[in-house]
């Protein structure tokens, strides 16, 4: 063995030997973010990724403020007013019992033509070896299910993927009493002078990249898993609300290899037979302002006819009944969406959204077309026109979802 003596000679030789026997203390491993990014650049751009000592709510980072996304207008991007409209009020949320750390990575997915389809995935630290992938109700963001989903299953170790269907939500077209130019401007509610444009409605968003946005976030989950965790996820589970329940049925039943199992909770039913959006929207619309005029009463026509339209009966509270928050947030603006999306010739405004007769709008347009063409596809399970609560199985994948049964009960 060679003798190294306490000269400058043999200090050098020392230092060197010390280099070499420790190679690690010069090259720093990459960070969990470097690491997890690195591995999804092909397929997301515009990455934030941060490590976090808490993914719930209670963290102030987990959900971004609204209008945060630069060179957005406002409303585009509403993060924290979308995880609170499919969650019941906070005394009634899943109980957050401690903070859940991990890591949290946001994007935009490389390949979208739009530039607007968005990606959420949360990895909690104490996983389960299961991953949930949450659809997005209306046109919400990928923050959407923060409160109503993302809160339970991470506490519960899955790992959290999201996405907002690859589309943003609508700009300020104006205030006006009278419709702008826009042609596919939708007002907020009969009473309102606002006047919306959903992206939803431009000619390059087909309501077919609803499945598909979330099929890819399911497809790029389960890569971002496989490499933070080093290895799959066991089981992989679609939720969705309202058009998230759409977006369940569709990638369960198109996508079986990527998913085991879904829950769809009042999912949307696109069809081109009656019942559905166009045809029970437009008496609601009609019959609510002859309801409210006449006092409310059960027993009076209009209440009758929106009754026979499949709506349950008004409960009535202070300050606003069932009815009155529906008109105030849902009936006109959605059958508006719907309408000019499916049957555009159709004068929204001019004619009147409550005058609007799907099975006389059968002969004068291909609105069955196109409904038809957006049809789902269903192999197994039940579905409801919008406002229903159901739970679907896939037909390829019948593997039960029983840590998600708390949320079929009703608050």
């Amino acid at each position: 063995m060679a003798h190294l003596s306490p000269g400058p000679s043999g200090r050098s030789l020392l230092a060197a030997a010390l280099l070499l026997a420790l190679p690690a203390a010069a090259t720093p491993a990459a960070s969990r973010c470097e690491a997890l990014v690195a591995h999804l650049r092909s397929q997301l751009t515009d990455v934030t990724c941060f490590e976090s000592t808490d993914l719930t709510t209670q963290n102030e980072l987990t959900t971004p403020a609204d209008n945060s996304l630069a060179g957005l207008p406002a409303f585009a991007f509403t993060p924290r007013t979308d995880r609170g409209v499919i969650a019941p009020s906070a005394a009634r949320r899943p109980p957050i019992a401690g903070a859940v750390p991990g890591v949290q990575l946001q994007a935009r997915f490389a390949g979208d033509p739009t530039g607007q389809g968005r990606f959420l995935l949360r990895l909690p630290d104490g996983w389960n070896g299961r991953l949930v992938v949450a659809g997005a109700s209306g046109t919400r963001s990928e923050f959407n299910g923060d409160f109503a989903w993302s809160d339970f299953v991470l506490q519960q170790g899955y790992a959290y993927a999201s996405q907002n269907k690859g589309v943003l939500n609508f700009r300020l077209v104006g205030v006006s009493a009278t419709p702008p130019s826009d042609p596919l401007a939708c007002r907020l509610n009969p009473s309102s002078s606002v006047w919306v444009h959903f992206y939803d409605n431009d000619p390059d968003q087909p309501f077919t990249r609803w499945a598909e946005t979330m099929a890819e976030a399911a497809a790029v989950a389960r890569r971002g898993v496989a490499a933070h965790y080093r290895r799959g996820p066991r089981y992989t589970y679609a939720v969705g609300t309202s058009n998230g329940g759409y977006q369940v049925r569709r990638a369960v039943e198109s996508w079986p290899h990527l998913f085991d199992g879904g829950v769809d909770w009042e999912g949307t039913f696109v069809d081109p037979g009656v019942p559905n959006l166009l045809s029970d929207l437009p008496p609601a619309v009609l019959n609510y302002v002859d309801y409210v005029t006449g006092g409310r009463d059960p027993a009076s026509t209009a209440a009758r006819n929106i009754r026979a339209a499949g709506y349950p009966p008004d409960i009535l509270a202070a300050p606003l009944s069932l009815w009155d928050r529906y008109s105030a947030s849902f009936w006109e603006v959605t059958l508006c969406q719907w309408q000019k999306r499916l049957d555009p010739g159709y004068d929204t405004y001019g004619a009147g959204a409550a005058s609007y007769n799907y099975v006389a709008r059968l002969a004068a347009s291909d609105v069955a077309g196109s409904f038809a063409r957006r049809q789902l596809v269903l192999l197994g399970g039940v579905s409801l026109a919008a406002g229903g609560t159901v739970s679907v199985e896939a037909g390829p994948a019948r593997k039960a979802v029983a840590g998600f049964a708390w949320l079929l009960r009703v608050a």
